[in-house]
């Protein structure tokens, strides 16, 4: 009996060893990451329900404070897999994740990615991604100014499917081809039976220039009302100087008016983006924009020339620490049509400040 105790014992601290080498193998692979961002804003039209503009869904209250976005993610990356879960909470969720299963409405990753040769960087990764189309995304401080731009808030900030992809060995390129379930969605619309498909193509030519081409074609309806929806992104990101950086972005819809119809709405948004860094604490950032609608694909307004409307912004920020930064932006919209509602009348204009603080560990 008691050699079998002994026996037990040795194997026993064998795999715990093993358990634990293992664990350490693990821990080396694993990252944990958090962001939190905190914002006021406030719009000198004042809704009185504090709900801001439709159209806009980040940092969509007005006159109190509030948590734009908190997020907790978990990655995983060794020779051959990666994964990526993060879980979140905030306005930003509650705005974006409104047409989603409620069990969903707080996932903002969840995918898994195997590496499918041996000598190329080639990949498959599958489940809910970060869009592939646009140069800002949903966490500010990657940003260049405070404030999403209309041409991100009103494409895809997410999307689920799978995807290949390719990054060169000069690390120059990346190509990849996507299979989507549908225009930022975790989830079909109901009754939708099409499988939407995307391309985005990356080129460096060196460390200052950035050029991206990214696409969407599908069907974002159900079979009944399918309308074939077409979607290009193009930007470029370039690194003037050491201070001095500049984004120029257009992008360009098109959707059918009627189901099987040859005819096409067609709307599209012209940007560009400046920033100056003056040092590790200070930075100045503006934004001019465009963005027209005139049909309602995208932004419906039921107005006679529907959604055209000019935007500015200038935001001024502070490095407190490293890890956290604290931000303010002067924004403002003018309309083709009166769409801005103020005091239950309907004006041209609208013009709003809004600052934010967010951590990063």
């Amino acid at each position: 009996m008691k050699k079998y105790i002994v026996i037990g014992f040795m194997v026993g601290i064998f795999f715990s060893k093993a358990q634990s080498s293992d664990s350490m193998k693990l821990g080396n692979k694993i990252t944990f990451s958090a962001y939190t961002e905190l914002f006021y804003s406030y719009d000198f039209n004042e809704p009185a329900n504090h709900n801001r503009q439709d159209f806009l869904y980040s940092y969509n209250r007005h006159n109190e404070l509030n948590l734009n976005l908190g997020l907790v993610k978990a990655a995983y990356q060794s020779e051959n897999l990666r994964a990526n879960f993060a879980l979140m909470a905030g306005t930003y969720a509650q705005d974006n994740m409104a047409a989603e299963q409620e069990a969903l409405r707080y996932v903002n990753e969840a995918n898994i990615g195997i590496k499918i040769s041996k000598n190329k960087n080639l990949w498959i990764d599958a489940g809910i991604m970060p869009s592939h189309i646009g140069w800002e995304s949903a966490i500010g401080k990657d940003n260049m100014n405070l404030t999403r731009s209309l041409a991100a808030e009103n494409s895809p900030y997410f999307e689920t499917g799978a995807k290949i992809s390719y990054t060169s060995d000069s690390g120059k390129w990346f190509l990849s081809g996507l299979i989507l379930n549908g225009w930022q969605r975790i989830a079909k619309v109901e009754g939708n039976q099409s499988i939407s498909f995307g391309h985005q193509i990356t080129y460096k030519p060196n460390n200052k220039i950035t050029l991206n081409s990214s696409s969407f074609i599908g069907n974002d309806k159900s079979k009944e009302e399918k309308k074939m929806r077409y979607f290009h992104d193009l930007f470029g990101s370039f690194q003037v100087t050491k201070q001095f950086s500049a984004i120029l972005g257009f992008d360009i819809g098109a959707e059918q008016k009627l189901k099987g119809s040859e005819q096409y709405n067609i709307w599209y948004t012209p940007n560009m983006l400046m920033k100056y860094q003056f040092n590790d604490k200070w930075a100045l950032a503006g934004r001019l924009e465009y963005y027209s609608d005139k049909n309602g694909v995208i932004i419906s307004t039921k107005m006679p020339n529907g959604f055209q409307t000019f935007g500015y912004s200038l935001n001024v920020d502070y490095a407190i620490l490293k890890n956290v930064v604290f931000r303010t932006e002067a924004r403002g919209f003018t309309s083709k049509d009166a769409i801005f509602v103020k005091n239950d009348e309907f004006k041209q204009g609208n013009f709003f400040i809004t600052t934010s603080l967010s951590a990063w560990f």
